[in-house]
């Protein structure tokens, strides 16, 4: 189950953290499974894949990138939209494939696919009669 194979190392943190010698905001994620792979899709609108730096270190998915400032006209009467650098690491299990990790930035999403290993993936099991 994905609980077992992926975990947040900042638990369901929804505003910024100020670690690491500056602050960082918290992307949303969501995560789903499936038989071959998790795929992780973060919420980051406006970044490209230029702003991002996606690392697998020592059993952590560490996801860090900029959502740069954007310039609109006019006096902003409400502004939800965060900017600035993003942080957020994941715990990944053994039963993830980590050579086989990829990722793609499109539409405002950051989407991250964790292949599972051939021996995590679940598979049929012949009965034979006797």
């Amino acid at each position: 189950m994905a609980e077992n194979a992926l975990k947040t190392t900042n638990g369901n943190q929804a505003h910024g953290e100020t670690t690491r010698g500056g602050h960082f905001f918290t992307p949303r994620v969501d995560i789903y499974e499936t038989d071959e792979e998790l795929t992780l899709v973060a919420d980051v609108p406006g970044v490209t894949a230029e702003d991002v730096d996606l690392r697998f270190e020592r059993g952590e998915l560490i996801l860090q990138g900029r959502v740069k400032p954007r310039q609109r006209p006019g006096l902003a009467l409400l502004s939800e939209y965060e900017e600035g650098d993003f942080y957020r690491v994941f715990q990944i299990h053994e039963s993830i494939d980590s050579t086989r990790i990829g990722a793609e930035c499109k539409n405002g999403e950051l989407i991250v696919h964790l292949p599972k290993a051939e021996a995590a993936k679940p598979r049929q099991v012949q009965v034979r009669a006797n």
